[in-house]
């Protein structure tokens, strides 16, 4: 059946292949996958009698099974409870990054960022205007980035083309275009410049011309695009998608659930069947107050649908959900089956697969994504005069390690808590592990965002305490 409906959405011969696959991905995510097929599902004859096969209909029910499984591994990736905290030597610099990290609402960007990237691949671009950083969120689908030979994790430059109305440039102030034409849209950017052309016709192979009025100089060095990759495997510069195998068996509970509600309309309106002879030529309306007189070898009956079968459809598409759940790590948990509040553990464990999911997510959008943004960042800060929360920010060390600390994935009961807060204090009072770390450790469930304030609020508690008992 996919096979089938992909078919029904058009193929730009002049796009490269992988731009359709990332389309026809972002339409399952969307929902939209349906839209290109051209019967809705109650229209069962054409105009010309004839009947209409389910394959060609848009079913009446979705249920956004893939749309599910990705919103449930990015609340675990980058929600508010689960953003992670940057940490490196410097605790000036480490504070300066959280502030950079509230400022631009990178929380926010980043999500929005796994919700697009789990079609295969996402590009985030840095910007910096009147002193300010900026990021936002670009689709990869007409993006073409360039490698560099001697650095081949390092971007050499990003070309994104794709296909715009002449009525639309006409809305963004170009001129000499035709508003019912279609034209050639280009920018691309590389490590000294965001470079704009000017719109060129389909049927134009000469090179493009440059936009000399809306192309930017930045000389940052380095392409200012962090391009993530969604899962490991995939296919070029594309990561693997998130809900690939679960595609099939989605669009199979689409149409299942469907065809159980139209069931349960005909049970609701059934069809009158009427054995001939009839004795009157008057046309027949079904219902209690209408009773209908036949002959005596004539015979009326009612054409039903037994509930039996609306129940083994609903058995079978929970059936198909668990499978298509489990092909792709998403969450089988079920909220009717928990008697009582749960701990952080127990729900790690009833969660385990969700848990591999959001796990890899977070190499491919922590490490690679949000670690290189941060690094981008101090690097801008030597080629611009940047603000950040009103202050001014000095020129920074662009080559400081970065780490990451991960919150745990659920948080903790209060007994969860207390056996934490007591091994900690074991560990420390063995000397064992520092105050720091032992700070550091209880920093997320407790919600401290700055670990050396915080030692420097115990530390002056320590003092005044000393001071009131001499």
């Amino acid at each position: 059946m996919f096979e089938t409906i992909c078919q029904t959405i058009p193929a730009d011969p002049h796009l490269a292949p992988r731009a359709r696959r990332l389309e026809i991905y972002r339409r399952v995510l969307e929902g939209s996958i349906y839209d290109a097929l051209p019967y809705a599902f109650q229209e069962e004859r054409n105009g010309a009698g004839e009947y209409i096969p389910l394959r060609a209909r848009r079913p009446s029910v979705r249920y956004g099974l893939c749309r599910i499984v990705v919103e449930n591994s990015v609340a675990l990736l980058f929600s508010a409870g689960h953003f992670p905290a940057v940490e490196c030597a410097d605790p000036a610099t480490e504070a300066l990054l959280g502030d950079i990290v509230r400022e631009s609402r990178l929380n926010e960007v980043m999500i929005d960022a796994a919700l697009r990237g789990a079609v295969g691949s996402v590009a985030i671009l840095l910007r910096v205007l009147r002193g300010r950083l900026f990021f936002s969120v670009l689709e990869t689908q007409y993006m073409t980035p360039a490698w560099r030979e001697d650095a081949p994790d390092t971007l050499a430059s990003v070309t994104e083309r794709y296909k715009v109305k002449g009525a639309e440039l006409l809305a963004q102030g170009y001129d000499n275009v035709e508003p019912e034409q279609k034209y050639w849209f280009q920018r691309r950017w590389d490590a000294g410049s965001e470079t704009w052309f000017l719109p060129q016709g389909i049927a134009d192979n000469a090179a493009p011309e440059i936009d000399r009025a809306r192309s930017v100089r930045h000389d940052l060095g380095f392409v200012p695009i962090v391009w993530i990759k969604n899962l490991p495997g995939g296919e070029g510069v594309d990561g693997a998608c998130t809900f690939r195998a679960a595609i099939e068996t989605g669009i199979e509970i689409d149409y299942q659930l469907s065809q159980a509600g139209r069931g349960l309309k005909y049970a609701s309106d059934p069809t009158l069947l009427i054995k001939e002879p009839a004795t009157t030529d008057r046309e027949m309306v079904k219902g209690a107050g209408n009773a209908l007189i036949v002959s005596e070898k004539g015979d009326a009956k009612l054409l039903e649908i037994g509930g039996t079968a609306s129940a083994a459809v609903i058995e079978y598409v929970r059936t198909l959900r668990e499978m298509a759940l489990e092909s792709v790590h998403g969450n089988r948990a079920n909220a009717d089956r928990l008697s009582a509040a749960q701990s952080g553990r127990a729900l790690e464990m009833m969660n385990q697969g969700l848990i591999w999911l959001a796990d890899n997510l977070r190499i491919s959008y922590g490490e690679g994504g949000l670690l290189l943004l941060l690094r981008m960042a101090l690097r801008a800060s030597r080629r611009f005069s940047l603000q950040v929360m009103g202050r001014d920010v000095p020129k920074l060390d662009a080559e400081i390690r970065l780490n990451l600390r991960w919150p745990r994935w659920y948080p903790d009961s209060a007994d969860d808590r207390l056996k934490d807060a007591q091994a900690i204090a074991t560990l420390v009072n063995a000397g064992q592990i520092s105050r720091e770390t032992a700070v550091k450790t209880l920093a997320a469930p407790h919600g401290i965002a700055d670990v050396a304030t915080e030692l420097d609020r115990l530390a002056g508690a320590e003092e005044h305490s000393e001071q009131e008992q001499a």
